[in-house]
């Protein structure tokens, strides 16, 4: 990237970044990010008269496009620049436009400088840097690759097989002879005392079973195996089981990063599951409306369900039936003992739609009971999570009657505790955050002392470097969740290199291109959300009460405004009042509109009426910000707002009605992780707008299936809607032909099913290359630790003290 630069210096375009330069330097700004840097050059073109050519094609066009950030020094200039994904660059450019490269840690100084926290006369502040740590594992090359960790881990463990067979070949060996469960030897027993050995009886075994019938049951030949050395877990009928057997021999053989995966995604490994989710407000009924809650309860519980299915289908598959092993998957969160009328004061509750599924609840700890028997935000509860983590070992040691196979964290916080346990148990740990508070909130670590009373963004974004550096893999929702676009940083990419001002300097937080990164993105509740056609499956008493609600009924309690024409095609939203969710930008542009008011009404489900029912500083904001568009723009007769909680089943059928209605979905976000609203819409039929900036950029295919908008241009937004319309009303069978779409893109790649045996098939491989390189993590670990005990804790201990005074 110096080159350009260079070329723009050595060329008569030299003049116009310097006119370029002046012009940002009168603004007053001193940190300008990529959206302002665009504008500005846009403005500049305009006003200096710039040909179209120039405005796209010249040296200085191509760099700025590149430009990340502008930062402003007394005598210079520092451009922050992304050459390509998950990489960064930055220059200082001074007044006589010479050009010098600047180390991250001179890059992370000045912007220190920028918030007046440059004290070098005190010392230098703690610097973290993973990056040797990284050294143990193999490291993916292309960026493009980076989230398909699990495909780049089996073809270096599949070489390192070819290369040095005897040793690889030992370690999956001795992989195998680890495998019991409830006392039981699973796959090879005493018989067999070498990997030499594990191959001729794998041939002998064949040889066996090579006149049987394929359905042969395995309890027909089971005490035959076992007299070769085979125990079960190598599949349920002849068929199954000649299918491992050779995929093992194949492996011994001639090594195939695809048989590996095969292979190891079959090893019966997997059969007690914790799943992580600390902040608690975390139940099956009435816990929807609270901050915190939402969107995460209703994943996990989905995954439960999903998890548990395919770990029976996996059982039953490998043999183990005969065994009468069942698993069990336990969420375990807290326990709140004043729960406001929900169960989230019961220890233990059973999961709707499962066999063996859990919400185990511990509580924390009573160091001020007026605080810990209630409710206590996602920011706040960090002082708890140590000593949570230990009463919860103990906890799910009693319920599991053991230790869990595989742990997986969510969010910040149970992520932290998923490290807590993991290391205390040595099991496998997953991560998944779909949300990350650095990318959501601009700034957040450069004026984090400013935030500190309110979000604790120190605590939490020192628990995010342990966690994601510790798990073993980390699950994505999509690709740019990890390193963005090309125009924008991933959240995950957002913690390659920070300032903390004061409290430490972050020069490499997490390793990009490590394996441990996969996409595996969410799926859909499909007995709940499923396509409006379906008509038998709908049932007629919700849809006439539900088809009242939204456009007819009048009831002050849950209903803000009537509709002057309720039969004008519904624009519709459904999502929790705060600003990043962005429904009053959505009724703003609905407003700027006279064209959407002449064909649609608006229709919004949105939590809450009065600020008088929200403890949320952001919904009573956002509840007041809405009803002033409504007056200023004299909305009345044209929207209707629902300030009510719906029970889950009648979500998916206030989707369907509104399709009925030949309606559209509008998720109009600033920023969304993945977006599991707009699969539920898509799924129903409807066709669906959402925001280009997060997950929806990878759902949609835009104009196929879907469109993508930018809800901060609100014109343009309107006027992609309107498109829309115009074309139904020229092509009655449009809006089916995009709803039908939508529907296949869901079926096709977001359901449970393929969520859930990728996530299984993930912690099995990563089983297996944790138990091959766990002398070589060792390091790391101490390293974590060290952050943990020297820099976490002591912040946690200091705002528990806070606590105590309240």
């Amino acid at each position: 990237m110096s080159d350009l630069i260079q070329a723009v210096l050595q060329s008569d375009e030299k003049t116009n970044l310097r006119q370029f330069a002046s012009l940002l330097r009168a603004s007053d700004k001193r940190y300008l990010l990529r959206n302002e840097i665009l504008t500005a050059f846009d403005d500049y073109c305009r006003n200096y008269e710039k040909s179209e050519r120039f405005y796209t094609s010249s040296r200085l066009s191509k760099l700025i496009f590149y430009v990340q950030e502008i930062i402003f020094d007394a005598e210079s200039l520092c451009l922050v620049i992304r050459p390509r994904i998950a990489r960064q660059e930055a220059y200082r450019l001074l007044e006589d436009l010479t050009v010098e490269p600047m180390s991250i840690q001179e890059l992370l100084d000045l912007r220190d400088r920028l918030v007046n926290r440059y004290h070098p006369q005190e010392g230098d502040v703690l610097e973290i840097d993973f990056d040797p740590f990284y050294d143990y594992s193999p490291s993916i090359r292309d960026p493009k690759n980076i989230g398909k960790g699990v495909e780049f881990l089996n073809r270096y463990l599949s070489s390192k097989l070819f290369q040095d067979p005897r040793q690889w070949q030992n370690a999956l060996f001795n992989f195998l002879r680890l495998h019991s469960h409830d006392g039981s030897q699973l796959l090879i027993n005493e018989r067999i005392q070498s990997q030499q050995q594990l191959s001729d009886q794998i041939k002998a075994a064949l040889q066996l079973l090579s006149d049987r019938p394929g359905n042969q049951p395995f309890e027909f030949f089971r005490f035959d195996l076992q007299n070769l050395g085979f125990e079960p877990g190598w599949g349920n009928t002849v068929d199954r089981v000649r299918e491992t057997l050779e995929m093992m021999d194949q492996l011994i053989d001639s090594p195939d990063h695809q048989a590996l995966e095969s292979f190891i995604s079959r090893i019966p490994m997997l059969f007690r599951i914790a799943i992580i989710s600390p902040h608690g407000w975390f139940g099956q009924e009435g816990v929807l409306g609270r901050p915190d809650t939402g969107g995460q309860v209703v994943y996990i519980l989905d995954q439960v369900k999903s998890l548990e299915k395919q770990l029976q289908e996996d059982i039953e598959l490998a043999g183990l039936d005969v065994l009468n092993f069942h698993p069990r998957v336990i969420v375990l969160t807290r326990l709140i003992p004043n729960s406001d009328g929900t169960l989230c004061n019961q220890r233990l509750e059973k999961i709707h739609g499962t066999e063996d599924g859990w919400i185990l609840r511990v509580p924390f700890r009573e160091f001020n009971p007026k605080l810990t028997q209630n409710w206590i935000s996602r920011f706040e509860i960090w002082p708890y999570l140590e000593t949570f983590a230990i009463d919860a070992e103990k906890e799910l040691r009693a319920e599991f009657g053991g230790k869990p196979d595989l742990i997986v964290g969510n969010y910040s916080d149970g992520n932290l505790v998923a490290f807590l346990l993991a290391r205390q148990l040595k099991v496998t740990q997953c991560n998944i955050a779909h949300a990350l508070e650095k990318s959501k909130y601009l700034f957040s670590n450069l004026y984090w002392q400013d935030l500190e009373d309110k979000y604790h963004f120190s605590l939490q974004f020192t628990a995010d470097l342990i966690a994601m550096n510790a798990a073993n893999f980390i699950v994505s929702s999509t690709y740019q969740e990890i390193v963005g676009t090309h125009e924008s940083v991933g959240q995950y990419e957002s913690y390659k290199s920070f300032t903390m001002p004061d409290l430490y300097h972050v020069t490499s937080g997490i390793e990009l291109f490590s394996p441990k990164f996969n996409v595996v993105p969410p799926g859909v509740n499909e007995s709940v959300f499923f396509p409006y056609t379906r008509m038998d499956d709908r049932l007629l008493e919700s849809r006439d009460r539900l088809e009242e609600l939204l456009f007819t009924l009048e009831d002050p309690a849950q209903v803000y405004g009537t509709l002057d024409n309720p039969a004008k095609r519904p624009l519709f939203s459904m999502a929790r009042l705060d600003r990043i969710k962005n429904l009053t930008g959505l009724a703003e542009c609905f407003a700027k509109s006279a064209e959407l008011q002449e064909h649609c009404n608006l229709i919004l489900v949105a939590g809450k009426l009065r600020t008088e029912d929200s403890t949320d500083h952001e919904e009573i904001d956002e509840i007041e910000k809405l009803y002033r568009i409504i007056d200023e723009y004299n909305l009345h007769g044209k929207i209707r707002w629902l300030g009510v909680r719906l029970p889950k089943g009648d979500s998916g059928e206030i989707y369907r009605i509104i399709a009925d209605h030949q309606g559209i979905f509008v998720q109009p976000a600033l920023f969304e992780a993945f977006g599991l609203t707009i699969l539920e819409s898509m799924i129903t039929g409807l066709p669906t707008f959402a925001t280009r900036f997060g997950g929806p950029l990878e759902i949609i295919q835009n104009k196929v299936n879907g469109f993508l908008i930018n809800p901060t241009h609100l014109e343009e937004m309107a006027g992609i809607i309107l498109e829309f319309i115009s074309k139904c009303d020229q092509n009655p069978n449009y809006w089916n032909e995009i709803s039908n779409r939508a529907i296949e893109r869901v079926y096709s790649t977001y359901t449970w099913k393929i969520h859930t045996t990728r996530l299984l098939s993930l912690a099995k491989i990563y089983g297996f290359w944790n138990y091959t390189s766990s002398e070589e993590r060792e390091d790391m670990i101490r390293y974590i630790e060290a952050l943990f005990y020297l820099l976490y804790k002591p912040r946690a201990q200091a705002l528990l003290e806070e606590h105590m005074h309240r």
